[in-house]
């Protein structure tokens, strides 16, 4: 019975059913202009790029205001009376916030240009000796046996500690 209800209403007719995956593909169809690699239309994408721009300068033209004022305006100093004591004393710690970072930032020191490939080397040549170490169980130097892992875990150490100097 349910199969004669869903051929009254159509269900069961593939014509009357949409697919709508294919739809969705199908949505751009070639037309002339289009690019023949990609399918999009050269002078699609140049409206687009148009009505963005346009965008731009109707959204100056509407507030009849540039953005280079709205800038100047939004960087100019408060008006000290229109502000409660809370804002000002906001304002006050702000600046000196401000003032104290970049003396700090003025006041630091850069590192000379051969300070990280060196600590950078050394890491890499203690591992490489702790890991000759271990595979040949004599070499980098013979006659020291398992000091030579002392000697790797000490060239280690001094690349680890020059990166607490690195500014």
């Amino acid at each position: 019975m349910a199969d004669e209800e869903l051929h009254k209403t159509g269900a069961n007719d593939p014509g009357s059913q949409v697919d709508w995956q294919s739809g969705a593909e199908d949505a751009h169809t070639a037309q002339p202009g289009d690019d023949a690699k990609t399918g999009v239309n050269a002078d699609a994408i140049t409206d687009t790029k148009d009505a963005a721009e346009g965008a731009a300068k109707s959204d100056e033209e509407d507030y009849g205001i540039p953005m280079d004022k709205v800038e100047a305006v939004l960087n100019a100093s408060i008006d000290q009376s229109a502000m409660t004591p809370q804002m000002q004393r906001m304002v006050r710690r702000q600046e000196e916030n401000t003032r104290r970072v970049e003396e700090t930032i003025k006041g630091t020191k850069a590192n000379p240009t051969w300070f990280v490939p060196l600590f950078c080397i050394l890491m890499v040549i203690g591992l490489a000796w702790a890991v000759v170490y271990y595979l040949t169980g004599s070499y980098p130097i013979p006659h020291i046996g398992a000091w030579n892992l002392a000697v790797a875990f000490a060239i280690l150490m001094v690349g680890f500690l020059m990166t607490m100097w690195w500014r």
